[in-house]
């Protein structure tokens, strides 16, 4: 491991991100105090004793003891006083209404803002914990509060989440999926990216909300991927086919299955395949009478994205001239079947609002005898709604409805500085006013 520059860093919680914590940065040259109420955890830890059971952590921390480079204590004033960083790894367990509580987490901050009324240097507070949305801020609010000090000019709040799995958590900590730092101000982050010398893994600098709701995407993301395979193996079971087989396949495709295809924030899915295929899934199940409630709800889960962007729309009044930047169901087919976007048109048009629509793939088809008897059928009465020209359309739409990503579209796109947009896909590769802008997701 190289050497880097020493920091005196305070943890506060000795509990299993804080031992953890605790060992590792001693591990990687730091001088490290623990903090805890729990003076049980206090005296564990200053005999070299972690509080948790972890694979390799009794050695790490020993070594860390022994050296002088890690101790423990209860003495708050006595662990920040000669501190530049400070942890926060204190547990926020559930309410019974599923919410965290983050009472320790505040707790933390006020005595840390009573302590630095004391101290002139400049002290970094990352928290480690898993957090909801705001809690730095809220952090940054407690300590100036309570020592009449400025966040970003006297000290630093700064998120940085951990990733450490509970049998492997030292190898996680020195070889995370990235090292990710939410921070307002460079000063700040630049100080906990310094601790991360030798981690093995990409530094990325984010909004502090990010950083924040990033382990709440992360671990229910983790718990949809076993309950999805569980559904699934219980699925095949019933039907007497080898589930570990299906899914060793299903996984061998890395260009759909296991990749970020599909999971970028954007519009509802459509078409012929999605949709079938899940019904059918969805019947299967029900036929082999297994409860599969994830996948009965995929479907349910997209009609109320459709009904999301509907709303949105309908924000605006029912004279309003909306026109729709393509109707089939992605970009790059005529395909309207089970398209989002036709859904939203028939309820808007029923409403009583004025609607074009430009989609040059769909009009291309229609024009050449493509999948005409096809299309007709799927566009019904809207078919007269749909405008030839870019130019049509920019003279009929006050506001425009970006359904697709179609290259085609840039000629209209380029032309909408002015018209108020609401973006379906996440495009946002033009230039708008902001005030005139919206997103879906």
């Amino acid at each position: 491991m190289n050497k880097i520059k020493s920091k005196n860093i305070c943890v506060f919680g000795l509990g299993y991100v804080g031992c953890v914590g605790i060992a590792c940065l001693a591990e990687a040259g730091h001088k490290v105090i623990g903090v805890d109420i729990n003076t049980a955890k206090v005296e564990l830890v200053n005999n070299g004793i972690p509080t948790i059971v972890e694979p390799g952590l009794d050695d790490l921390l020993k070594k860390g003891v022994e050296c002088g480079r890690v101790t423990a204590t209860s003495n708050v004033d006595l662990a920040v006083i000669d501190s530049e960083i400070l942890f926060i790894t204190v547990g926020t367990p559930c309410k019974l209404n599923g919410e965290l509580d983050l009472s320790h987490i505040y707790s933390v901050a006020e005595s840390i803002g009573k302590i630095i009324s004391q101290i002139d240097e400049h002290l970094v507070i990352a928290i480690r914990s898993t957090v909801k949305p705001n809690t730095c801020k809220k952090v940054a609010e407690i300590i100036e509060i309570h020592s009449g000090k400025k966040c970003n000019k006297d000290f630093s709040v700064v998120a940085n989440p951990e990733f450490l799995r509970e049998g492997t958590a030292i190898q996680d900590y020195f070889n995370p999926p990235y090292v990710l730092i939410g921070a307002s101000d460079k000063a700040g982050a630049d100080e906990v990216a310094s601790i991360y010398e030798n981690v093995n893994a990409e530094i990325i600098n984010v909004d502090i909300k990010t950083a924040e709701i990033i382990k709440y995407v992360n671990n229910s993301w983790h718990a949809l991927k076993v309950t999805f395979g569980n559904e699934v193996g219980s699925i095949c079971k019933a039907l007497n086919i080898d589930s570990n087989e299906v899914m060793d396949i299903f996984c061998k495709d890395i260009i759909l299955n296991i990749s970020a295809s599909y999971l970028r924030p954007g519009f509802a899915y459509g078409g012929a395949c999605l949709p079938k295929d899940l019904s059918a899934l969805v019947a299967l199940s029900s036929e082999a009478n297994v409860s599969t409630p994830l996948i009965d709800n995929i479907c349910k889960s997209n009609e109320a994205h459709i009904e999301r962007a509907l709303k949105l729309i309908e924000r605006y009044k029912v004279e309003t001239n909306i026109g729709f930047l393509g109707v089939s169901f992605k970009a790059g087919t005529d395909d309207l079947r089970n398209s989002p976007t036709l859904k939203i048109i028939h309820a808007l048009i029923e409403a009583g609002y004025n609607v074009r629509i430009y989609d040059d793939t769909v009009s291309f088809a229609l024009s050449t005898g493509r999948n005409v008897g096809l299309l007709r059928d799927q566009l019904g009465d809207i078919s007269k709604f749909l405008v030839e020209s870019p130019k049509d359309f920019l003279d009929f739409a006050e506001v425009v409805i970006v359904a697709k990503n179609e290259p085609s579209f840039s000629v209209i796109l380029n032309e909408l500085i002015d018209r108020h947009v609401i973006d379906l896909v996440g495009l946002k590769e033009f230039k708008v006013k902001e005030n005139t802008y919206t997103v879906l997701v």
